[in-house]
C-alpha cells in the first residue's frame, strides 16, 4: 500500500474548503494547504479540521502548486481545488490503487455544478485531468494560467471511474468575473506570445464561441444554463481579445 499526500492552493475558499478536506481525509493520510494569506474564515476551518496549513503570497498557479509538492511527504500526491469534492465511486477507484500500490498516472473526470445544476455538456463535460501522480518527476508548467502538469511519461495513464465533483459557480455574477480574470490572464499570456489581434477579432471570436458551446458541444441540452454558460463564454472572449489590443497599443 502506498500514502497519499492530497493538496489544495487556497485563497478566501471559506466557502467550499470543508466540505472539500472531509472527502479527503477518507482517502488521504495527509492534507496541506497552501493559503495566500486568505482574508476570511478558509485558514480557520482548516486548522479546526486539523489540516496542516502554509501561508505564502501568491506565487501564480504553477509555481504555487510545485511549492506546495515540495512540502509533502509521500511519493504520490493527489491535487485538488477547494472547490472540487471527490464523490463516493471516486473514492472507492483512489482506495483500491491505493491498496494495490500506485503505479500509474491516475486522471479523473470532473463534472461542474452550476447554481446547482449538473453541467453534462456545453465543453465542459467530459472534462479529464490528471491529478495523481507521483513527486519525483513531475512539474506543474504554465507561466499565467491553465497550468498543466508534467509528468513521468515511462508511466501508463489510467483513468480512474466516478466523478472529481466541481462546485464552481454559485451566481452569473460569479461566473462573469472569474471568466474575466482568466481572460485577462489569458490576453497576458498571448501579449507575452507576441500575439495580436484584429479590430474584428474579439467579436468573431466570441460568435463562433457561442456557436460552439450552445450548439456543437450541445450546450442547448443543458438547458437556460447551457445558454448562459455560452453566452458569459463568448462575453469573455470579446474582453480577453480586446485586452489584448490595449496591452499591444500600449
Amino acid at each position: 500500500m502506498n500514502k497519499l499526500s492530497a493538496v489544495i492552493i487556497t485563497f478566501n475558499e471559506e466557502r467550499n474548503i470543508e466540505r472539500c478536506i472531509r472527502a479527503l481525509q477518507k482517502i488521504a493520510d495527509e492534507i496541506i494547504v497552501l493559503d495566500s494569506y486568505s482574508t476570511d474564515q478558509t485558514v480557520a476551518i482548516c486548522q479546526s479540521l486539523n489540516v496542516r496549513v502554509e501561508q505564502k503570497e501568491w506565487l501564480g498557479y504553477a509555481a504555487s502548486k510545485n511549492y506546495l509538492n515540495e512540502l509533502v511527504q509521500h511519493e504520490y500526491i493527489f491535487s485538488v481545488d477547494a472547490d472540487e469534492v471527490v464523490d463516493s465511486e471516486l473514492e472507492t477507484a483512489i482506495l483500491k490503487e491505493k491498496e494495490k500500490g500506485f503505479d500509474a498516472i491516475y486522471s479523473v473526470n470532473r463534472m461542474t455544478n452550476y447554481m446547482g445544476t449538473w453541467i453534462k455538456h456545453s465543453g465542459w463535460y467530459p472534462d479529464v485531468k490528471v491529478r495523481i501522480f507521483p513527486k519525483q518527476g513531475s512539474e506543474w508548467k504554465g507561466e499565467f494560467v491553465h497550468e498543466v502538469i508534467h509528468y513521468p511519461t515511462n508511466l501508463p495513464v489510467i483513468q480512474l471511474p466516478g466523478h472529481l465533483q466541481h462546485y464552481s459557480y454559485y451566481s452569473y455574477a460569479d461566473h462573469r468575473a472569474r471568466a474575466d480574470k482568466y481572460s485577462a490572464l489569458t490576453a497576458q499570456k498571448q501579449f507575452a506570445a507576441g500575439k495580436k489581434a484584429s479590430v474584428f477579432k474579439p467579436y468573431l471570436s466570441a460568435i463562433g464561441r457561442f456557436i460552439g458551446m450552445y450548439f456543437l458541444k450541445l450546450g442547448i441540452l443543458d438547458g437556460k444554463m447551457g445558454f448562459k454558460i455560452a453566452l458569459i463564454s463568448a462575453q469573455s472572449n470579446v474582453f480577453k481579445y480586446k485586452e489584448l489590443r490595449r496591452l499591444n497599443r500600449e
